[in-house]
């Protein structure tokens, strides 16, 4: 966070970091860079943004980084750019937050399947390998946080045929209720401030709950909301459970 004037203590800004939109960025998963900065600023908390293509260096003084959904080939672009700069590995090691989806979930691992599932190395920013399974997870996915968390319910969307398998000292993000996730009844994982998930939707304007506990690692405690600057968001997460819920 960038410090303001008469801030002797607490930084006034949140230095968002939208990693290669160019090759990462596939079911509308710009919505939670938009859905973090909206909800920061309904607090009064300044926010930067900067958005990093596949030809420029990742910046490694960023608060939270955010990585979306791709096809094979720019995963595996994204991923070989990615080792090669350095700049989100060393974000991660200073502490940065980390939210990445779908195939940034995947490249932030230690490995994943290529376009012919052969192993691709990732960045190892998370202990977790993934393949290619067996059935296409493909549909809408609602899944339990781990309470230790603090976040309601997830509501998502899915479209992959990735299996994800982690290391001991990963804990899963949620369990799921509907849908694929992981394969393993699981959805998702993190360790300390790097969170991984299946789940498009965007998933953090699904969840603003989700998207509070991101920007209290990097502010902490926020203020409330007022009721009415969230009808929308809360009109399609009330929606979408309700969707799922009928299908039960």
């Amino acid at each position: 966070m960038r410090p303001g004037p008469g801030h002797a203590q607490g930084p006034a800004a949140i230095r968002l970091v939208w990693v290669y939109p160019d090759l990462l960025s596939t079911y509308g998963d710009r919505g939670n860079l938009l859905m973090l900065a909206r909800r920061a600023r309904l607090r009064g908390i300044g926010v930067e943004i900067a958005e990093v293509n596949s030809d420029q260096r990742v910046p490694v003084d960023g608060d939270i980084y955010l990585l979306g959904g791709g096809e094979d080939l720019p995963q595996v672009l994204a991923a070989r750019r990615l080792r090669a700069g350095g700049g989100l590995a060393a974000a991660a090691d200073r502490g940065a937050v980390i939210f990445a989806v779908c195939a940034g979930y995947q490249i932030i691992g230690t490995e994943f399947g290529g376009p012919e599932g052969e192993p691709v190395r990732g960045l190892g920013l998370l202990d977790i390998r993934s393949g290619r399974g067996e059935r296409r997870g493909v549909g809408e996915v609602t899944a339990d946080v781990d309470p230790a968390l603090g976040v309601e319910r997830l509501t998502g969307f899915e479209n992959h045929q990735g299996v994800t398998r982690r290391g001991p000292d990963v804990k899963p993000l949620a369990t799921v209720l509907t849908g694929v996730g992981n394969g393993d009844g699981t959805e998702g994982a993190y360790h300390g401030r790097v969170v991984g998930t299946y789940l498009h939707g965007p998933v953090l304007v699904r969840n603003p709950s989700l998207a509070d506990l991101l920007l209290s690692w990097v502010a902490g405690p926020l203020p409330t909301i007022d009721p009415g600057q969230e009808d929308l968001v809360l009109k399609l997460r009330g929606e979408r459970l309700a969707a799922q819920s009928s299908l039960g």
